[in-house]
């Protein structure tokens, strides 16, 4: 095989290449010796050959950015001052801070509160509610007020009404989420995202990866089958005889699952799809790896990190946030590590020939070998150890912006640092308050779990299909406002943009990036999810300076900080 037709394979022809690395072409046809990874030969949509998605946990949009990008920069906090120019969001201001709907609706009771600052002394804070009905609840039929009621959980000291079910009204900026405020101000983010369906953590990993939630088996469960009429903890009567996630559940057959409780999905996820191309991708999950021991000397499944922010150890790896372990084609239950580094992200062995045994599931410190090796799958779908997830209750903002700054400012280093974009967004709001509501196009009609419009009532019109092509019910939605933010050189720089996306958009960035606009069927949300594509540009000359942040301040710094 010549260099110039190395160049000009298709798609599926250069990921079943023999060769770990293609031939480039010079812009003049001329054979030279630079090498081209077997990734960026791939052809497609953009100039984006790799997607990373850093998956946090738990977090509204007016939690992180309510006042972007006027921060309050009290002495001893870092700084944060807007370049100027830059764009208005749809955030708190005026009444909505001085007589907010849920500090004047006297239901919330001792809870009752306007939005209030957190400072960085209160990083840690109460895990709220977060429950598929209890969210419906808290959004009372578009008027956003009753969320002390129904999803406000407090913790014992602090300012405000930290104390209080009023906690759930706080929210931070850019003193102490500093990182993403600046990251903001360099490329782009959106006001517009949501969660693809009310509920928790693991609907919101099944919609990033599948845009669905129904088809859900029960593996293991401690509670009998459901009728139309009733609810478990985590899953609901589809209306069709089948079965619809709603609230966390560990997925089946993983080591490290619970042995009372644990579901299985069916339908195809975006790794099947990338399977079938022959394009490379990962899951990475902190802790995913239990051969590992820690410094502290816990190690399988049990492994864990004590948070200095929290002061308090937590597992590094929990289960019900695993995206593709829910399904039998893409899930790893054993943990089983990569034949090698460089079969990280492939089906197959480096002989072309043996099933790579990991099945594209690994450890959070794989992704950072398999870069550093050269071997930077196309898509990586990236989640921190526990303790730096940002989830409430045992992680927090300042150990998130650490590893969130880790992965952007180790990427920003690397020779596909021009080909690259990173996704930064998360799995659910955790029940903090987000004034923004919109009406949902997938409604839903269990008499019991949907409750946003009135009793039994989630939207209006025909409940969308689920993976057998019938309406079915549990997956209403658009559900609650979250962060969605994209660095790349390609990002367009200091950008808001307002359209209405949601989880779902990831898929369908994937989709139309490598897959032809492929997609995954089923009932799946990507088919009606919003596009990302207008938080890049892809007409003008990418950005070459980098932005590193300091893990621990989140300011701009020139050099990049050690990891």
């Amino acid at each position: 095989m010549s260099f110039r037709q190395a160049c000009a394979l298709t798609a599926a022809a250069a990921a079943g290449a023999t060769a770990l690395a293609l031939a480039a072409c010079s812009s003049s046809g001329n054979d030279v010796n630079q090498t081209v990874s077997n990734q960026d030969a791939l052809t497609t949509a953009t100039p984006i050959k790799h997607l990373v998605v850093i998956f946090n946990e738990n977090v509204s949009f007016d939690h992180y950015f309510a006042t972007y990008p006027s921060a309050s920069n009290p002495t001893g906090e870092p700084a944060f001052t807007a370049a100027a120019g830059t764009p208005s969001i749809n955030g708190l201001s005026g009444t909505l801070l001085t007589a907010n709907p849920n500090f004047t609706n006297t239901a919330n009771g001792a809870g009752a509160s306007n939005p209030f600052r957190l400072d960085r002394t209160q990083a840690a804070t109460a895990d709220q509610n977060h429950a598929y009905t209890a969210e419906q609840e808290a959004y009372d039929n578009g008027l956003a007020d009753l969320f002390p009621k129904f999803t406000g959980k407090g913790t014992s000291g602090g300012a405000g009404a930290f104390g209080t079910t009023g906690q759930v009204m706080g929210y931070y900026d850019g003193n102490t989420v500093t990182g993403l405020w600046n990251y903001a101000q360099h490329y782009a983010m959106s006001d517009n995202a949501y969660t693809t369906s009310y509920g928790p953590s693991t609907p919101g990993a099944l919609n990033v990866i599948a845009g669905q939630t129904n088809g859900m088996q029960v593996v293991v469960a401690n509670t009998g089958p459901v009728s139309a009429t009733a609810t478990s903890s985590y899953y609901v009567d589809d209306g069709q005889g089948g079965f619809t996630m709603i609230n966390d559940v560990d997925p089946g057959f993983d080591v490290c699952s619970s042995t009372t409780n644990a579901a299985m999905m069916t339908g195809k996820n975006i790794g099947d799809l990338l399977n079938s191309a022959n394009i490379t991708w990962g899951g990475f999950m902190g802790g995913f790896d239990l051969s590992q021991t820690n410094s502290n000397g816990t190690t399988g499944c049990k492994r864990s990190t004590l948070s200095t922010v929290v002061n308090a150890s937590t597992a590094d790896y929990i289960p019900h946030h695993n995206w593709f372990q829910y399904y039998k084609s893409t899930s790893n239950p054993q943990h089983t590590r990569p034949s090698s580094t460089a079969a990280i992200g492939s089906s197959l062995e480096t002989d072309g020939k043996t099933p790579e045994p990991a099945n594209h599931q690994y450890d959070a410190d794989d992704f950072f070998a398999a870069v550093k090796a050269g071997n930077f799958p196309s898509v990586s779908f990236v989640k921190a150890p526990a303790f730096q997830d940002g989830h409430a209750g045992y992680s927090d903002p300042l150990d998130e912006q650490a590893f969130t700054a880790k992965v952007v400012n180790f990427l920003q280093q690397q020779p596909d640092w021009k080909n690259t974009a990173v996704v930064v967004t998360w799995d659910d709001s955790d029940g903090w308050y987000d004034h923004a509501y919109t009406s949902p196009t997938l409604a839903s009609f269990h008499p019991l779990a949907d409750q946003l419009n009135g009793a039994g009532v989630c939207g209006s019109g025909t409940a969308p299909n689920g993976v057998n092509g019938k309406p079915v019910n549990g997956r209403c939605g658009p559900g609650t406002r979250i962060p969605f933010l994209v660095i790349s050189p390609w990002a367009k720089t200091n950008f808001v943009d307002h359209t209405l996306i949601n989880q779902s958009s990831v898929v369908r960035f994937i989709e139309d990036n490598w897959l032809n606009g492929q997609r995954l069927g089923g009932g799946s949300a990507d088919a009606s999810a919003g596009s990302m594509m207008n938080m890049f540009d892809f007409t003008s000359t990418p950005k070459t300076s980098p932005v590193f942040i300091d893990p621990t301040q989140g300011t701009v710094v020139a050099t990049p900080p050690a990891s």
